[in-house]
């Protein structure tokens, strides 16, 4: 697997697997409202502005998952659906570990998002407690409950 950073002819592939991804994780467990914003051209949106800080995981020149940084934040961790099961994952966050810069790190993940915690744990994240974020949506900021995670590099 090689991880580099995005470019503009990622886009359409790493918002696809995003869009996917995060109603597969959240659709249950956010409020509806901010499900029905969470459309594909929102993620194309999201996509294009944080591009610069997209780094993507490839395999055989397929790409297999993503995530973002910004400064010490892991802000988005996503394997592709088709992709979950085969180590993607923990190969991806020792990567993005790698990038982040000491001494510590963060990561927000949606109250009940119960296995996106498991891993984080598996990974040697720690749950320091519950608080809430303001996400940005085409109709302003959605406040959403989640567990800050942390780990010492």
């Amino acid at each position: 697997m090689q991880i580099r950073n995005a470019t503009q002819d990622d886009i359409s592939s790493i918002a696809r697997m995003w869009h996917l991804g995060w109603h597969s994780a959240h659709a249950a467990i956010v409020d509806s409202d901010l499900v029905r914003l969470r459309n594909p051209e929102s993620f194309v949106a999201r996509t294009t502005a944080h591009l610069p800080h997209v780094h993507v995981a490839e395999v055989a020149g397929e790409i297999v998952g993503f995530f973002i940084l910004h400064e010490d934040e892991l802000d988005q961790f996503y394997v592709d659906l088709a992709h979950h099961g085969r180590g993607f994952a923990q190969a991806m966050m020792a990567q993005a570990e790698a990038l982040l810069p000491p001494p510590t790190a963060w990561l927000a993940c949606t109250v009940g998002n119960d296995r996106a915690a498991a891993f984080y744990r598996k990974c040697g994240w720690a749950n320091t407690g519950e608080v809430v974020m303001e996400f940005e949506t085409s109709e302003g900021p959605k406040p959403v409950n989640v567990w800050r995670f942390e780990k010492t590099l």
